[in-house]
């Protein structure tokens, strides 16, 4: 195998690598105040649309990780750089929060239920019957589906939650309908924020907690991929995918003196 070349810019996950359920990992403000001195292009992703960039970095900054606006990477801005690229100008029924329509609105797209061209499904703490019930017939009417991204269940205090992935599934049930979904793992959110930063994939590296997400998608974008061990993934879960990341550690303290 050849020998890769030095890593040059750095994407992260967020949940899991950066923090977990509210509390910063340790080593996390080590590594991101690193990569700031270094002024190597980064990016903070996620695959939950609920929130804007500039929510993400209040959130993240009352924890002690200062995280510019311009380095956070979402899935629905991901979406929403997809859907201009596909149709300009063009027409949504959204189900989600304020980090999906604020990304539909910058792309200069108009937010109706009369005749879309897109049922855009994303994130949301209060999916309603009468929303799920619009977004089936308009879907049954010839409007195409897409979703933010396939996590079928998002983390809480009290456990596990119903996320994208899962509302996704009703949909599909009921209108025979797969949506298109665009986050992780889907190399298209990793290609697309490379571009924003002006990264390339053989000189930049994936961080996640995720097998299943963040590391196939890195895998998939052509990045190297560090899988670490503070989220999801347990390090008796990694050998039974058919993939492996570049290297396993135990957190991204692990990963500050490589930047």
């Amino acid at each position: 195998m050849a020998e890769r070349k030095p890593i040059e810019s750095w994407l992260t996950d967020m949940d899991g690598v950066l923090m977990h359920e509210g509390i910063p990992v340790p080593g996390a403000d080590s590594f991101i105040k690193r990569l700031r001195e270094s002024g190597k292009p980064f990016l903070v992703l996620t695959n939950n649309s609920m929130y804007t960039p500039r929510d993400l970095h209040a959130r993240l900054a009352r924890i002690g990780l200062d995280v510019p606006v311009r380095n956070i990477w979402t899935s629905a801005l991901a979406t929403a750089q997809f859907l201009a690229d596909q149709r300009p100008n063009g027409t949504a029924y959204a189900i989600g929060e304020a980090g999906l329509t604020t990304a539909l609105h910058d792309i200069g797209y108009v937010l109706t239920d009369a005749d879309p061209d897109y049922v855009v499904l994303g994130e949301t703490r209060t999916y309603s019957f009468e929303a799920l019930t619009k977004a089936i017939r308009l879907i049954n009417n010839g409007a195409r589906f897409i979703a933010t991204n396939p996590d079928e269940t998002g983390p809480s205090a009290e456990g596990a939650l119903p996320a994208t992935g899962s509302v996704a599934a009703l949909i599909t049930k009921a209108t025979g309908r797969d949506p298109y979904f665009v986050g992780k793992p889907n190399p298209l959110m990793m290609r697309a924020g490379l571009n924003a930063i002006g990264a390339h994939s053989e000189t930049s590296a994936m961080i996640g907690d995720r097998m299943d997400t963040d590391v196939l998608a890195g895998l998939e974008a052509g990045m190297e991929t560090f899988l670490v061990l503070t989220g999801l993934t347990r390090p008796e879960e990694i050998d039974l995918h058919p993939f492996r990341p570049s290297r396993v550690v135990d957190s991204i303290a692990d990963l500050v003196e490589l930047v």
